[in-house]
């Protein structure tokens, strides 16, 4: 029995020594800790690098608001010119219908003082004066009016001179006579008035000078 004895005492102690002792936790974190990555100071490099950046990025946007800002001014600037310009052409569309009209009241004018001079066809005569008082009446109802001339100062802006007369009596400069009527539409000059404008006489040079 003492033999059996030895022997499982024997077992036992191969079997202790056979087995291998496991690593403690403490251990293995103080081996993860030993191999554990150091503080990187690239990162610590890195932060004055993205305040940098951002000053950066708030120059550009302050830049770019400003940019912003003068175009909106120049378009707003450009949307009103447009639309004085659109209003400025429906304002003027018919000038040139009015031109060509213009021979028309031409003529009955003519008509007009032909019938005076010759005292002819009174009657003609008087619906000659309607049609031209009516026709006038109809241009002034659409912006178109006479220019005024005979009596007046010379005004190169809506006069045009066609001659010149001598006198003593009336202004130098001053309009004499009217061989065609001016006209406006609106403000803008349709067409000027041909006139005679009068100038100073000039001293008669024509006497004997005193011979020395």
């Amino acid at each position: 029995m003492s033999d059996n004895l030895q022997q499982s005492d024997e077992v036992r102690g191969e079997d202790e020594v056979a087995t291998p002792l496991s690593d403690s936790p403490d251990s293995a974190s103080a081996d993860t800790d030993a191999e554990g990555s150091p503080e990187n100071p690239q990162e610590n490099a890195e932060v004055p690098s993205l305040t940098d950046q951002l000053l950066e990025k708030d120059e550009e946007l302050h830049a770019l608001n400003d940019k912003y800002l003068r175009l909106a001014a120049e378009f707003d600037n450009y949307k009103r010119r447009v639309q004085r310009d659109q209003q400025d052409t429906i304002r003027f569309a018919n000038e040139k219908l009015f031109k060509d009209l213009l021979p028309t009241l031409d003529n009955l004018e003519r008509a007009l003082q032909s019938g005076r001079e010759q005292d002819r066809i009174e009657g003609l005569l008087e619906g000659v004066d309607l049609t031209y008082k009516h026709f006038l009446d109809t241009l002034q109802k659409m912006g178109i009016k006479q220019v005024s001339s005979v009596g007046e100062v010379f005004d190169p802006a809506k006069h045009q001179a066609v001659g010149q007369v001598e006198s003593t009596t009336i202004p130098e400069n001053v309009i004499v006579d009217e061989y065609q009527k001016g006209y406006f539409v609106h403000d803008r000059i349709l067409r000027p008035a041909m006139v005679t404008v009068a100038k100073a006489k000039e001293p008669d040079n024509g006497g004997t000078s005193d011979l020395l």
